[in-house]
């Protein structure tokens, strides 16, 4: 069943997507992910990500919590980039770079959006030409679908002209309901490299294979085991905070807390996501009058290369005028005894 819970403002709306295994409450501004609230093994429903109780914090603050990201997720070097022999130029919003589409990214938009059936809610903003400095009219169609134990996000665009594009969702996962933070989270990434990042979180180009380091969870491991070892890219990261690159095409995250039995599967078509292990939550007031800090958390941001306009010589963040862009991430919420 789909739903209008709450009416924000004239505009703004939260969303009720509710079945007998979950409930998913989203906003169409910015496609945001306000929570999602699953039982554990013993029956005992919990939120487990993280948001905000005040509606004008995801308007304010830049934690893009539960966010829709783009038009170009993650950061691109010095807010600039040449296409087609022209010279683009970004806000330039974190540190000497551009991140997460600007100033007024996607995740600060108000999206039109219909319920088309009992388990699908499709939304839809129209990007114009030279919004945030990005070319072309980029028309976006973002489809939550949810069946069972699993929301999918199908995300899928085209523009006037060539552009650039790098959609993911922000959401901040804690299985425990923020019962605690993600030390005892078990994560398992099926990925043999992952990319470094320098001192302000930009890719460098550089890969390294995860064999002999902390960043090797192509068998399950401890996040806390491994978030505090002494490693340069995990020091210049704060902790995880790195595009990780896929060795398979589905079922490539997984995220257990055992003493729940709660276990987030995250399967996509694109071919990495960032890991983020929520380095920089200051301190912050979120849902339910809880505070969140560093570690609280962890993002799995599926996504294109971070610069790839820069680092690759087919950017797989480029979209030509007349191709489609379209990409799915599934997250399934299961409950493991």
């Amino acid at each position: 069943m789909i739903e209008v819970i709450k009416h924000i403002d004239d505009q703004i709306d939260l969303i009720s997507m509710k079945n007998e295994q979950l409930e998913v409450v989203v906003s169409n501004y910015g496609c945001t992910i306000i929570k999602v609230i699953m039982a554990d093994k013993n029956g005992h429903k919990d939120d487990v990500v993280l948001g905000y109780d005040d509606f004008t914090q995801y308007q304010t603050l830049d934690a893009y919590l539960g966010a829709l990201v783009g038009r170009v997720a993650n950061r691109i070097k010095a807010g600039q980039f040449s296409l087609n022999g022209q010279d683009y130029h970004l806000a330039v919003n974190n540190g000497p770079n551009h991140l997460h589409g600007g100033i007024k990214g996607f995740s600060y938009q108000v999206f039109d959006y219909t319920i088309e059936d009992e388990h699908t809610l499709k939304l839809h903003y129209l990007s114009k030409d030279g919004e945030e400095g990005y070319p072309g009219d980029l028309d976006l169609t973002v489809i939550y679908t949810l069946k069972d134990d699993t929301l999918t996000a199908h995300y899928q665009a085209t523009s006037s002209a060539d552009t650039l594009i790098n959609i993911t969702n922000h959401s901040y996962f804690n299985l425990s309901g923020h019962k605690e933070n993600i030390y005892q989270h078990t994560l398992q990434i099926h990925a043999s490299q992952f990319a470094c990042v320098d001192s302000d979180g930009l890719t460098t180009g550089e890969l390294k294979d995860v064999e002999g380091t902390p960043f090797d969870f192509r068998q399950p491991a401890l996040i806390g085991e491994r978030v505090e070892q002494d490693d340069e890219q995990l020091k210049i990261g704060k902790g995880f905070d790195h595009p990780f690159l896929f060795d398979t095409q589905s079922n490539q995250v997984i995220l257990t807390h055992e003493p729940t039995g709660r276990q987030l599967i995250v399967s996509t078509t694109l071919p990495q996501a960032q890991i983020y292990t929520a380095n920089y939550l200051d301190g912050r007031l979120g849902k339910y009058g809880e505070r969140y800090y560093a570690r609280d958390a962890v993002c799995i941001e599926t996504q294109n290369m971070p610069d790839a306009i820069h680092l690759e010589e087919h950017p797989t963040t480029l979209l030509k005028k007349g191709e489609t862009y379209d990409e799915i991430t599934s997250y399934q919420f299961k409950v493991i005894q």
